[in-house]
């Protein structure tokens, strides 16, 4: 049952970075995400978000209802 062991760590670990907006909807910040799936370099990471934004293009979701840019 490792594998469950770890999804559960998993899951747990993105409850604790989870961040709630004025509205009360869930979203998570990419660096806290990045750290959560031990990514070594941000920018590798900021690769898989682009592809995670074409996937969702490709899915016919709205890009901005799932990620939002920040400064």
């Amino acid at each position: 049952m490792v594998c469950s062991t770890i999804t559960v760590m998993k899951e747990n670990q993105f409850e604790t970075i989870k961040q709630l907006d004025e509205d009360g909807s869930e979203f998570w910040s990419s660096r806290d995400l990045c750290k959560a799936l031990e990514y070594k370099d941000y920018r590798n990471f900021l690769t898989a978000l682009k592809r995670a934004r074409i996937a969702c293009a490709h899915s016919e979701e709205i890009i901005t209802d799932h990620f939002v840019d920040t400064t």
